[in-house]
Parts: C-alpha cells; sequence; structure tokens
C-alpha cells in the first residue's frame, strides 16, 4: 500500500536516496544471503515505509510503498532494538506460527535495527525470501550491523550538510541586511541629522532673541546627541556585522586642538560643568585622529553623565615615553562590581537615571577603537571617583 507522506517522513525517505551506496549495499545483501528481496525501511510508532528496495522475487514494493506497521516483525524489532534473524520459518520455534511469515510467505528472514548516532531509532535494513537461507552466522549478521551503521553515518552527513546549508542561506541574509542596516545608517540618516544640525548652527549665528537663541541651542544639542547615536549604531554594525574598527593612521601633530575641540562641543550642551585639562602632548602622535576623538567623547559624555553635577570632571593627556595615555575622571558613586564585568559590552548601561540618554554602546565602541590601536582602555573605580584611561 501506497499514502501521502508527513513532510517530515517524506524528508527521511530523500535522505535515504541521497545514499549513493544503498543500491550496492542491497544488492551485496542479496548476492551474498542469496535471498530475493532486501530493504532498506522507516519504522515510526506508526508507520513501516520502504525507502529503498531490490525486488527480485516479485514481492510488490517500491520506495514510497507502506505496509500495515502490525503486520510486520519490524515493528517489534522497534520496540526491542534487536535483530531479528531466521533462517527457516517452519523450524524456528518463535516464529513458525507468527503472523508475519504466514502473510507474506517467506521462510529465510533478516532485520537489522538503524540507529541514528543520536541513539534514535531511524529503521531496519531487512532481507526476505520464500526459501530458507543460511543466515544466523558471524560473517552475515557483522555484514548487516556494518551495512546499518554506514547508513546511519550517511544519514548523519546528510542532516550535517542540511543545517550547513542552512546557516549558509542564513548568512547570506544576514549579509543583505548587514549592507541595507550600514546604508541607512551611513546616508539615510546621516543626512537629514546633518542637515538639522547646519540649520541650528545657521540659527545660533543669526541675530535672534534669547528665547530663539534657546531653541537654536537646544536644535543643535540634540543633533549633535542623534550623530553621536547614529555613529555608534554604524560602527557596532561594522564591528559585528562588517570588517570591524576602520583606522586612518597618521602622525598626527595637533591631537590636543582635537581633544580640545571635543570639550567644546560637549560644553555646548552643558554649559554649567566644569572641565578640567592636563594637557601635555608634545610632537606627534601615530594614531586616527578622528577615532580618537570619537573614543574621547564617548567617555568624557560619560563622565558628564554619571559624575557629579558640582564636581568637575578631570580630563589629561600625554605622550611621554613613546607612548600615549588619555583619562578621563569623574566624581561620584562607585560603578558596582556587578556592571563592572558587562560595562564594556553593547547595550550595557548599568542603572539608568532620568535624563540619560543613549543605547549602551559608547563604552564598546571606545573599546574597539582602543583595540583597533593596539591600545587598551581600563577602568577604576572607587567611591571617590571613576576613571577611564585609553593607553597607546
Amino acid at each position: 500500500m501506497t499514502g501521502t507522506l508527513d513532510p517530515n517522513l517524506q524528508a527521511d525517505l530523500e535522505a535515504v536516496d541521497q545514499i549513493p551506496v544503498v543500491s550496492s549495499i542491497l544488492e551485496v545483501i542479496c548476492r551474498t544471503t542469496g535471498m530475493g528481496f532486501a530493504a532498506v525501511a522507516r519504522v515510526t510508532e506508526k508507520k513501516w515505509i520502504a525507502c529503498a528496495v531490490l525486488d527480485n522475487i516479485q514481492f510488490g514494493l517500491v520506495p514510497g510503498g507502506e505496509l500495515q506497521l502490525e503486520t510486520t516483525i519490524c515493528h517489534e524489532i522497534r520496540q526491542s532494538e534487536e535483530a531479528v534473524i531466521i533462517d527457516h520459518v517452519e523450524k524456528d520455534e518463535r516464529f513458525r506460527n507468527h503472523h508475519t511469515p504466514l502473510m507474506y510467505g517467506f521462510q529465510s528472514y533478516i532485520s537489522m535495527p538503524i540507529i541514528r548516532k543520536d541513539g534514535s531509532f531511524f529503521g531496519t535494513l531487512c532481507a526476505i525470501d520464500p526459501n530458507p537461507a543460511r543466515l544466523n552466522t558471524p560473517e552475515v549478521i557483522n555484514m548487516f550491523k556494518l551495512y546499518a551503521d554506514l547508513i546511519s553515518f550517511h544519514l548523519q552527513a546528510i542532516e550535517q550538510l542540511a543545517f550547513a546549508e542552512e546557516k549558509l542561506l542564513e548568512e547570506q541574509k544576514t549579509a543583505e541586511l548587514r549592507e541595507q542596516f550600514i546604508a541607512i545608517l551611513g546616508h539615510d540618516l546621516r543626512n537629514p541629522v546633518t542637515a538639522v544640525s547646519n540649520v541650528g548652527q545657521l540659527m545660533i549665528r543669526m541675530p535672534l532673541d534669547d528665547r530663539l537663541k534657546r531653541l537654536a541651542a537646544i536644535l543643535q544639542d540634540s543633533s549633535m546627541r542623534m550623530k553621536g547615536l547614529i555613529d555608534n549604531l554604524l560602527d557596532f554594525a561594522r564591528g559585528r556585522l562588517g570588517d570591524g574598527i576602520t583606522l586612518s593612521l597618521t602622525h598626527h601633530e595637533h591631537l590636543e586642538k582635537t581633544l580640545t575641540h571635543v570639550i567644546s562641543e560637549l560644553l555646548l550642551a552643558s554649559p554649567e560643568r566644569q572641565i578640567i585639562t592636563d594637557f601635555n602632548i608634545t610632537g606627534t602622535v601615530f594614531c586616527d585622529s578622528t577615532r580618537i576623538a570619537q573614543l574621547f567623547s564617548n567617555l568624557l559624555s560619560n563622565a558628564l553623565a554619571h559624575g557629579k553635577k558640582d564636581t568637575p570632571v578631570n580630563v589629561s593627556a600625554s605622550n611621554a615615553n613613546d607612548g600615549f595615555t588619555l583619562s578621563v575622571t569623574n566624581a561620584g558613586e562607585q560603578i558596582p562590581e556587578a556592571a563592572m564585568e558587562r560595562l564594556f559590552q553593547p547595550f550595557s548601561r548599568g542603572e539608568v537615571k532620568p535624563g540619560q540618554q543613549g543605547l549602551g554602546l559608547g563604552l564598546y565602541i571606545s573599546l574597539e577603537i582602543a583595540k583597533a590601536h593596539g591600545g587598551r582602555l581600563s577602568v577604576m573605580s572607587t567611591s571617590e571617583e571613576t576613571r577611564f584611561t585609553f593607553q597607546l
């Protein structure tokens, strides 16, 4: 009998069909044992399905053909996971009156369980013939065990290949999403934010009343924060989904000026705060000054957001002893130990107080910039102060 298979059983049938050695296995079994019918069967709690067949006795089964499960000995083998071997049904005390030989008219029978590598039962490798055959020998039994194990091995390989192909397809889809995501961040969002920022700058320079100037300052501040968020998201996308943080390294002669410009930008947003600097930068520093400015902006923004409002933030930078060190220190509460463990992880923000906007990417991006320079970023936090230090 045949019927419509559910997708899982159809996949099992197709998997056996993909094993190139199955037809050779069935042929060797028939030639070695002298039996006329051999098959690989998928056996479940409810079904017996022929996956591959060699039929020289016109038994009538083809791949995809089904037998009623209860009429087969394979039903018992699925429960015991033990092979059944019958040289001559009429002389076998256990099976001479068994309903299966009587129904299907065979005298010799052998069926070996096929166990998947995960330990689950797949089905059987079996053979039958209307005449007796010498099957219960070490040679025949070991041959069937070897072939059953070989089929199991191939089934596992096919599953792993299918899984790998599925993962590859997922990676391809991720790559497409990555390109779209970076394009949106790099162009579709950056351009309007830049336009808003430019409008804010123009308004600040215009002879406006105090109320409009305050609104222009808010516009400028908001666009700067939006640009920072976009930059961090763009770098996160590149770092996790693309080629990582990219650098343009040069011997920079004006790094102090770059750092001072970052301070000026942030003071526009927080004019009430005080930032004390101690710069001792001489000669050149081999770095990507734009990335150093981004790292510094993230650290300083973090200090202004989490430090005590009535206490200055201290910034020091020097390039003594053929190195470069930049530190940002703020007074405030000690960072909890649990938060310290995930401080540099993306989207980790700890306790967020009202007015502290952000995505929790600033410190992660800063660490990636430090790593890209071959440097390191460390943090020290006590009940008196918190200090982030970048060393190159």
